[in-house]
């Protein structure tokens, strides 16, 4: 599996349709999602996944009305239940005999972070996208040849062999994914389908993750030997005690070579609520595109910190802030919403 700061073909998204993931928000998203887009086509095409005609028309009206339709935005018809393609959507992995001219999907079973009913459609979502790019596919099972649960934004990879994750969303009972299975059974199945050589373990996920511990809130992977990690200076918030074991787990951590990683603190933004629910805003929830960097904001003091912390660490790369603040009551932003596609070759 490549780093995301890997050359892309293209990013996958799925237009917004489902109006109870922002009761009393859904109108404000179709903007914010025009303004992914425009971003996006700037620098790699974008696939776009539509539930319907009437979702198709809408698109096309909204992205021309923001000015980000163009000849790079491409959409097809596929039924969704929601839209969080990181998750529901295909992991794109190069072969290993043959990563110069070929691409293989691997078609994880979805099942709404066990936790929600309406997952059936989303889970047809690989095998679509697989048709749409006649690709050839694999489908991850367990020894007991259980189709195995993943979902993208639950691990982070470095493109040379090692993977980060959290215990709380893999091994806990709660929002159990796949109930049979062992960590070392886990880091086998990442070393078969992903090409994985070195798991790294963390605890805990930020408060008000609805998916219960995904990684991609916390800590990502930026270089083969450089991870930018979650920070809260704050002792009284709730999200500190478990950020900082995150830290330590990762300053004792090494990579597939046995060395060191290089951890570069990214701040929180102040807690964001609405209706009384703390949602889970982070900076770590940030998109690597070709040319660009997306990151989400939330008109927080700390927008700019974290805007500077990843100008510093993506030079080549537009880092470009989008604001959140309405997206994140769907309990996901940036990161949640798109699912890159490599570039064959750029192995």
């Amino acid at each position: 599996m490549p780093a995301e700061w890997e050359p892309h073909e293209a990013t996958w998204i799925a237009w917004p349709h489902h109006r109870d993931d922002w009761p009393g928000k859904f109108e404000p998203i179709r903007w914010v999602y025009a303004e992914i887009v425009r971003h996006l086509a700037r620098h790699e095409r974008v696939e776009i996944l539509a539930k319907g005609k009437a979702i198709e028309e809408q698109a096309r009206q909204v992205l021309q009305d923001a000015n980000a339709l163009s000849d790079a935005v491409r959409l097809y018809r596929c039924p969704t239940d929601r839209v969080w393609t990181r998750d529901s959507g295909p992991i794109f992995v190069f072969p290993e005999d043959n990563p110069e001219s070929k691409l293989v999907l691997t078609n994880w079973r979805f099942n709404a972070w066990a936790k929600y009913p309406n997952w059936q459609k989303d889970n047809e979502v690989p095998a679509r996208i697989r048709r749409f790019l006649k690709l050839s596919e694999v489908r991850p099972y367990s020894a007991a040849q259980e189709w195995i649960v993943l979902e993208g934004g639950s691990i982070d990879v470095n493109g040379r062999g090692t993977l980060l994750t959290t215990e709380e969303c893999l091994l806990s009972s709660e929002q159990q994914r796949n109930p049979e299975m062992t960590r070392e059974e886990l880091e086998s199945v990442f070393a078969r389908y992903l090409g994985i050589q070195k798991t790294i373990w963390l605890g805990q996920g930020i408060v008000g993750d609805d998916t219960h511990g995904h990684v991609d809130d916390i800590a990502r992977f930026v270089t083969p030997d450089t991870v930018v990690v979650a920070s809260e200076t704050d002792r009284n918030d709730e999200n500190y005690p478990m950020l900082r074991e995150n830290i330590e787990r990762l300053c004792e951590a090494t990579d597939q070579d046995g060395k060191p990683l290089r951890i570069v603190a990214l701040p929180m933004p102040s807690p964001v609520y609405f209706e009384g629910r703390r949602l889970p805003a982070s900076y770590a929830n940030f998109y690597i595109a070709n040319g660009s960097v997306l990151v989400p904001t939330f008109n927080d003091k700390n927008d700019r910190v974290a805007l500077n912390i990843l100008a510093e660490i993506f030079p080549g790369r537009d880092v470009i802030g989008i604001y959140c603040g309405d997206l994140i009551w769907g309990f996901g932003a940036l990161h949640c919403v798109t699912q890159q596609q490599p570039k064959i070759g750029s192995q």
